[in-house]
Protein backbone atom coordinates (compact mmCIF):
# COMPACT_ATOMS: atom_id res chain seq x y z
CA UNK A 1 0.00 0.00 0.00
CA UNK A 2 2.47 2.24 0.54
CA UNK A 3 3.66 2.06 -3.12
CA UNK A 4 0.11 3.33 -3.81
CA UNK A 5 0.68 6.13 -1.13
CA UNK A 6 4.00 7.32 -2.92
CA UNK A 7 1.72 7.58 -6.15
CA UNK A 8 -1.03 9.68 -5.30
CA UNK A 9 1.04 11.77 -3.66
CA UNK A 10 3.45 11.79 -6.52
CA UNK A 11 -0.01 13.11 -8.48
CA UNK A 12 -0.91 15.49 -6.00
CA UNK A 13 2.12 17.43 -6.15
CA UNK A 14 2.06 17.17 -10.09
CA UNK A 15 -1.28 18.13 -10.23
CA UNK A 16 -0.80 20.96 -7.90
CA UNK A 17 2.48 22.19 -9.67
CA UNK A 18 0.49 21.96 -13.13
CA UNK A 19 -1.93 24.64 -11.30
CA UNK A 20 0.46 26.88 -9.92
CA UNK A 21 2.34 27.12 -13.67
CA UNK A 22 -1.32 27.81 -15.27
CA UNK A 23 -2.12 30.63 -12.76
CA UNK A 24 1.21 32.14 -13.81
CA UNK A 25 0.95 32.47 -17.37
CA UNK A 26 -0.82 35.82 -18.45
CA UNK A 27 -3.65 35.74 -20.36
CA UNK A 28 -3.31 37.37 -24.08
CA UNK A 29 -5.47 40.49 -25.03
CA UNK A 30 -5.84 40.42 -28.85
CA UNK A 31 -8.07 43.53 -30.42
CA UNK A 32 -8.38 45.37 -33.72
CA UNK A 33 -5.70 47.96 -34.87
CA UNK A 34 -7.34 50.82 -36.03
CA UNK A 35 -6.84 52.61 -39.64
CA UNK A 36 -5.50 55.83 -37.38
CA UNK A 37 -2.97 53.94 -35.68
CA UNK A 38 -1.73 52.19 -38.71
CA UNK A 39 -1.53 55.77 -40.61
CA UNK A 40 0.17 57.36 -37.53
CA UNK A 41 2.98 54.83 -36.96
CA UNK A 42 3.97 55.23 -41.31
CA UNK A 43 3.47 58.83 -41.08
CA UNK A 44 5.76 58.60 -38.29
CA UNK A 45 8.25 57.18 -40.04
CA UNK A 46 8.06 59.25 -43.15
CA UNK A 47 8.49 62.20 -40.78
CA UNK A 48 11.60 60.91 -39.62
CA UNK A 49 12.89 60.29 -43.04
CA UNK A 50 12.26 63.43 -43.79
CA UNK A 51 14.49 64.74 -41.02
CA UNK A 52 17.54 62.79 -41.93
CA UNK A 53 17.08 63.66 -45.77
CA UNK A 54 17.27 66.88 -45.02
CA UNK A 55 20.80 66.43 -43.22
CA UNK A 56 22.26 65.42 -46.45
CA UNK A 57 21.53 69.57 -47.55
CA UNK A 58 25.14 71.02 -48.29
CA UNK A 59 23.88 74.03 -46.44
CA UNK A 60 23.06 71.99 -43.39
CA UNK A 61 26.20 70.14 -43.28
CA UNK A 62 28.19 72.99 -43.60
CA UNK A 63 26.54 75.11 -40.17
CA UNK A 64 26.79 71.79 -38.61
CA UNK A 65 30.22 71.25 -39.09
CA UNK A 66 31.12 75.17 -38.05
CA UNK A 67 29.17 73.99 -34.77
CA UNK A 68 31.25 71.19 -34.30
CA UNK A 69 28.58 68.81 -34.27
CA UNK A 70 28.88 65.49 -36.06
CA UNK A 71 26.40 64.33 -38.38
CA UNK A 72 26.05 61.41 -37.60
CA UNK A 73 25.27 62.28 -33.98
CA UNK A 74 22.30 64.26 -34.86
CA UNK A 75 21.09 61.52 -37.05
CA UNK A 76 21.09 59.56 -34.12
CA UNK A 77 19.46 61.81 -31.99
CA UNK A 78 16.82 62.30 -34.90
CA UNK A 79 16.07 58.17 -34.88
CA UNK A 80 16.08 58.57 -30.71
CA UNK A 81 13.29 61.37 -30.92
CA UNK A 82 10.02 60.31 -29.13
CA UNK A 83 6.97 60.43 -31.58
CA UNK A 84 5.53 63.25 -29.29
CA UNK A 85 8.79 65.38 -29.88
CA UNK A 86 9.16 63.99 -34.29
CA UNK A 87 5.32 65.79 -34.40
CA UNK A 88 6.22 68.69 -32.90
CA UNK A 89 9.67 69.14 -34.80
CA UNK A 90 7.86 68.77 -38.00
CA UNK A 91 5.21 71.14 -37.22
CA UNK A 92 8.07 73.76 -36.51
CA UNK A 93 9.16 73.05 -39.65
CA UNK A 94 6.37 73.34 -41.36
CA UNK A 95 5.45 76.86 -39.73
CA UNK A 96 8.48 78.14 -40.62
CA UNK A 97 8.33 81.09 -42.91
CA UNK A 98 9.81 79.60 -46.62
CA UNK A 99 13.04 81.82 -46.97
CA UNK A 100 14.32 80.36 -43.40
CA UNK A 101 14.65 76.92 -44.45
CA UNK A 102 18.27 75.76 -43.87
CA UNK A 103 18.72 78.71 -40.61
CA UNK A 104 15.25 77.76 -39.39
CA UNK A 105 16.29 73.67 -39.30
CA UNK A 106 19.74 74.28 -37.25
CA UNK A 107 18.04 76.29 -34.82
CA UNK A 108 15.96 73.97 -34.15
CA UNK A 109 18.65 71.15 -33.95
CA UNK A 110 20.65 73.89 -31.95
CA UNK A 111 17.85 74.19 -29.51
CA UNK A 112 17.38 69.97 -29.64
CA UNK A 113 20.85 69.93 -28.48
CA UNK A 114 20.71 72.38 -25.51
CA UNK A 115 17.36 71.02 -24.47
CA UNK A 116 19.22 67.20 -24.68
CA UNK A 117 22.44 68.47 -22.89
CA UNK A 118 19.97 70.07 -20.21
CA UNK A 119 18.37 67.23 -19.53
CA UNK A 120 21.82 64.70 -19.32
CA UNK A 121 21.37 62.67 -22.45
CA UNK A 122 24.30 64.26 -24.32
CA UNK A 123 27.37 66.60 -23.79
CA UNK A 124 27.45 68.60 -26.77
CA UNK A 125 28.32 71.96 -25.34
CA UNK A 126 30.19 73.07 -22.82
CA UNK A 127 28.34 75.82 -21.48
CA UNK A 128 24.83 74.35 -20.94
CA UNK A 129 24.47 72.90 -17.22
CA UNK A 130 22.66 69.36 -16.71
CA UNK A 131 19.11 70.10 -14.64
CA UNK A 132 19.08 66.30 -13.92
CA UNK A 133 22.31 65.99 -11.35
Amino acid sequence: MSKYTSFRRLAACLAVSQVLFAAQVPMANASMIGTAEVLAGQQQQVDRQQLLNMLSDQGVQEKLQSLGVPQDQVAARINSLSNAELAQFNQRLQEAPAGSGVVGIIVLFFVIFIVTDMLCATDIFSFVKCINR
